[in-house]
């Protein structure tokens, strides 16, 4: 376990306990980083979808990506037409040392049932669903909604890929920990994955295994591709679902769970892991990878403990010391927030980034 492998130099930095990595495992962490040594010039895909009011918090989780990542990034961003020459201008700005690229693209449905695609959920937000059939020439690809924050190196989840087995496509978090706050066990009027459905704001694909996959299905016997299935889903289930493109997902692997590899809830570490108490034991131990903001917290006063990384990232600037300018004024502003639930756990919200910010900097020294 990794508690047992000596820090030393780093507790003579910055005198921070011994056991800082806490029971996250070795050789899980051997394997993330022989993998990534043995796809040393291997490109980390990133896409995002941006419409509305979310081009700041959109820049805000690409900073976080771009921070610690090891291996070279390419964005893919999807946003609306009037948010492209300000997207072009922000990250033309901050991209740096060679390794971000980035290209844009506009919203795009398909042409017979656009107006469908627009309305369900959020604006934009089943654009994610035709990412393998629009990125045909990219192999695999991390999708996040906007409203998430890296808290260690693209890298890690990247290396997920090395872990899927045959028949695996596509590797997501579960939507709950704790069955008695689930949404889909209590509520769901269609098909789920699991005990307790799966969020989908975190979703790694191996998008040619996507494109190649003929799909199970309960519209009939035959099988069908990713591109066939979709409109019939919508079709079938959209007066019975919620949240839109994350439900049909949800029934598409309920009806092929051999192809979804499921990652624990750090690495989509959300305010109902915390505001009932705390659930998610991985991040009590090892704390949070992935840090995902939905229902608007970073720009509201009911999650000040999520609000706090958001605004210390956002306001960080490339090349300022992470220490003095990130880690240090982000404990301080979570000290305050112990009056609320997810405050009383602050501590798990920069654990990771602790480590994070140390390896950085190990990498650094070493040229």
């Amino acid at each position: 376990r990794c508690k047992n492998v000596s820090v030393s130099f780093w507790n003579s930095y910055w005198m921070l306990p011994s056991d800082v990595c806490g029971m996250n495992c070795f050789w899980e962490a051997a394997f993330r980083y022989d993998y990534m040594k043995t796809h040393p010039s291997e490109k980390m895909h990133l896409a995002v979808v941006a419409c509305g009011e979310r081009l700041e918090e959109t820049v805000t989780m690409l900073r976080s990506a771009i921070i610690f990542s090891i291996k070279p990034l390419h964005f893919h961003i999807f946003a609306e037409d009037q948010l492209h020459e300000s997207f072009k201008d922000i990250l033309d700005e901050f991209l740096y040392e060679g390794k971000v690229n980035y290209t844009l693209y506009p919203i795009t449905f398909p042409s017979e049932s656009a107006g469908e695609w627009k309305k369900l959920f959020k604006p934009c937000a089943s654009q994610r669903l035709f990412l393998p059939l629009i990125l045909k020439n990219v192999d695999s690809l991390l999708y996040v909604d906007t409203d998430i924050l890296f808290l260690r190196p693209v890298d890690d989840i990247w290396s997920f890929l090395g872990k899927f087995n045959s028949t695996q496509i596509a590797a997501m978090a579960p939507e709950h920990e704790e069955p008695r706050i689930g949404w889909y066990n209590r509520f769901a009027r269609h098909p789920y994955y699991g005990a307790t459905g799966i969020n989908s704001g975190v979703m790694l694909m191996n998008m040619t295994r996507i494109r190649r996959k003929y799909f199970k299905n309960d519209m009939t016997p035959v099988r069908l591709q990713w591109g066939e299935l979709l409109m019939p889903l919508l079709k079938k289930y959209k007066l019975n679902i919620t949240w839109g493109d994350q439900d049909l997902l949800n029934i598409m692997f309920f009806h092929n769970p051999e192809s979804l590899y499921v990652f624990p809830c750090q690495w989509n570490y959300r305010p109902d892991h915390c505001i009932y108490g705390s659930n998610c034991k991985a991040a009590e131990e090892e704390g949070i990878f992935i840090l995902h903001g939905n229902r608007g917290v970073y720009h509201d006063d009911k999650q000040p403990t999520f609000r706090a990384v958001y605004e210390a990232i956002k306001n960080y600037s490339f090349g300022d010391d992470l220490v003095l300018s990130l880690l240090q004024p982000l404990e301080q502003e979570l000290q305050k927030t112990m009056h609320t639930y997810c405050g009383r756990v602050y501590k798990v919200f920069i654990k990771q980034l602790t480590k994070s910010i140390r390896d950085l900097y190990a990498r650094r020294s070493k040229g």
